[in-house]
């Protein structure tokens, strides 16, 4: 009886929400479908390149609603495009005319208007002001905005449907549109009316602007913590709430009662610490997550540190630490002294014996790479050369003494083509590693076996390379594991110390790319390759998560260019294309997409770099 109930709700929930839907849902378009399109637009007309394009999430909105749309619940959220200095949101999808045509138009113009320069404080002002710079520095998008305005001013409510008090301003709305250069409209304005499509709203960092939290700790040093809620499809807009307070809960604390004063403790009875094992599921079923001001601050001081091995059981360190600058993309700043990184020498407890299931692979590998190794000769009978040969001396002498006065040549010179390259690789060996691949391998075991291909390779045809990995936990604490330096041989030590890497915790990467830098700027040979081998997006527990780690990822990579260096990335991120080509560019970088074959992949790609 209760499924059948169940079924009956639902299916009376959908013709409901269906009946009520303002949307032509037969002529809708999908933004996954014109992601690469609006990105070209959007960077064409001087959008700025690190900020990533990506679906919007719907934010609760305040609409007059008729009494069937009050029974199904609907038109209480919205998906409105917005713009910050990260991400360009647009609706997931877009249904707002009854032509397709007009809905892709739509996309378009949204991503034209975004790209526009900022212009006032008011964001329905500096909407309005981009979409008149628009319209006037380009004449087509000016007749595909009245063209879209057109088709969607017979969609919207008409103003005798509204309430009185609405009237006057939907009027004024109707008149910005038609005009956007001269708005007669606020933000403060609004409330009640229908969102408009052609707008780019406040993100929803700025649509409840949060007043700073209370606390003792700032807020990049502040750890997450240990009950998060994982990253979902559906996100629920945040608002910050009054704290209740401590001592006005049902218990009432009467002193008598005590028995000593050793018992009373000030705590806050009335908050519930516990971790809730549901907590993802309902996060999603809210419409807004409550936030508290209140710092609980017991924790934070007793908490102790348990991710750190042991003296005993870690790396060696290499000296007190090197202090490093990093980039700040918010202040167009170059951070002095900002990051501490601490070489450390890989630890290996076993053997350098290559392992059985890599012995045939080694073996192919070297076979390959060693037809690959340069020839050198002497050349003889040369005018110049490194020395002289004696058959000719003496000819020469003989020569002289019988009067002959013809020059002979000779000298000979050792001869042949040599790569003059050096390549240092740099592998993250972050905590994703730690994810198994299958069964039996993780990452961190599949990074060792290319690795170790890798190093046979180069080792059979002679090239000079070094091995590195890196890994952190914030700015203040980047392990820098060296495994192989240029001026180390590669014996079975080495091969030991690979078989030995571990994974580390975070991937603070502009900091290991400019000690790498500074490594490769110390060799002598005339091309220079660093190769940076990742599984994923630079992050750290501080303020390195998002764009502020690319952008500095980036400028990082500039610097190294600018050394004349050639870095390139070997990634096995299947979401790598979504910010590699902003970070090397679109040749600077390698995707493989099947991680059990980069330890076959990795030593193809560097005789491919190398010009072999």
């Amino acid at each position: 009886m209760f499924e059948v109930e169940e079924w009956v709700g639902n299916l009376w929930h959908k013709v409901a929400t269906r009946y009520t839907d303002q949307q032509f849902r037969h002529a809708e378009v999908a933004l996954e479908d014109l992601t690469k399109e609006l990105g070209i637009v959007f960077r064409a007309m001087g959008g700025d390149r690190g900020v990533r394009l990506e679906a919007a999430v719907e934010r609760p909105v305040k609409l007059p609603r008729t009494l069937m749309q009050r029974v199904a619940g609907s038109q209480l959220k919205m998906s409105l495009p917005s713009l910050d200095s990260e991400v360009l949101a647009l609706p997931a999808t877009i249904a707002v005319y009854p032509d397709r045509d007009l809905n892709r138009e739509l996309y378009l113009l949204l991503a034209a208007v975004a790209a526009q320069p900022p212009q006032a404080e008011d964001w329905v002002t500096d909407a309005c002001a981009r979409i008149g710079r628009l319209i006037r520095s380009y004449p087509v998008m000016a007749g595909r905005y009245r063209r879209l305005l057109q088709a969607y001013l017979p969609l919207r409510l008409a103003k005798e449907h509204l309430p009185a008090p609405l009237q006057p301003l939907e009027a004024l709305l109707l008149k910005t549109l038609h005009d956007p250069t001269q708005p007669c409209i606020t933000a403060s304005d609004l409330a009640g009316l229908l969102p408009v499509p052609f707008w780019l709203y406040p993100s929803l960092r700025q649509w409840g602007e949060a007043p700073p939290r209370q606390g003792t700790d700032s807020a990049p040093d502040v750890e997450p913590g240990e009950d998060q809620v994982q990253q979902s499809a559906g996100k629920a807009a945040g608002r910050y709430v009054d704290e209740h307070d401590g001592d006005k809960g049902l218990l009432v604390f009467r002193l008598e009662n005590l028995f000593s004063w050793s018992e009373y403790l000030q705590m806050d009875r009335t908050a519930d610490d516990g971790p809730d094992e549901d907590v993802e599921r309902i996060a999603r079923d809210l419409d807004h997550l409550s936030l508290s001001r209140q710092e609980y601050g017991g924790k934070k001081r007793i908490r102790i540190d348990l991710d750190l091995p042991s003296a005993a059981e870690d790396d060696t360190p290499l000296g007190p630490g090197i202090w490093l600058p990093e980039w700040d993309y918010r202040q167009q700043e170059l951070l002095k002294d900002h990051c501490c990184l601490q070489p450390m020498l890989v630890q290996a407890t076993e053997g350098g014996a290559i392992p059985d299931n890599l012995r045939t692979k080694v073996q192919g590998v070297r076979a390959q790479f060693e037809q690959l190794r340069p020839l050198r000769y002497w050349q003889r009978n040369q005018s110049d050369g490194d020395e002289v040969e004696l058959d000719r001396w003496q000819e020469f002498c003989a020569d002289r003494k019988t009067g002959s006065t013809t020059d002979r040549p000779m000298y000979r010179r050792f001869t042949g083509k040599l790569r003059d390259l050096d390549c240092l690789l740099l592998a993250d060996l972050s905590m994703s590693t730690d994810a198994y691949v299958d069964n039996h391998r993780r990452v961190i075991d599949v990074i060792s076996d290319a690795m170790l291909l890798f190093a046979e390779a180069l080792d059979s045809v002679g090239d000079r390379f070094s091995l590195y990995g890196f890994s952190s936990r914030r700015r203040q604490h980047i392990r820098f594991n060296m495994i192989k330096n240029f001026s180390e041989p590669y014996t079975d030590v080495v091969r030991g110390r690979i078989r030995a890497l571990k994974p580390g915790y975070y991937t603070r990467i502009g900091a290991a790319i400019r000690q790498s830098t500074t490594i490769l700027q110390d060799q002598h040979a005339s091309r220079r390759l660093l190769l940076i081998l990742t599984d994923g997006k630079p992050n750290d527990l501080d303020l390195y998560e998002g764009r502020y780690g690319l952008e500095d990822t980036r400028q990082a990579i500039f610097e190294a260019r600018r050394q004349g260096l050639v870095p390139f990335c070997i990634t096995v991120d299947n979401e790598a294309n979504e910010y590699l080509p902003y970070l090397f560019g679109r040749k600077g970088y390698a995707l493989v997409s099947n991680i059990e074959q980069l330890p076959a992949e990795l030593p193809r790609l560097y005789a491919l770099l190398a010009g072999m």
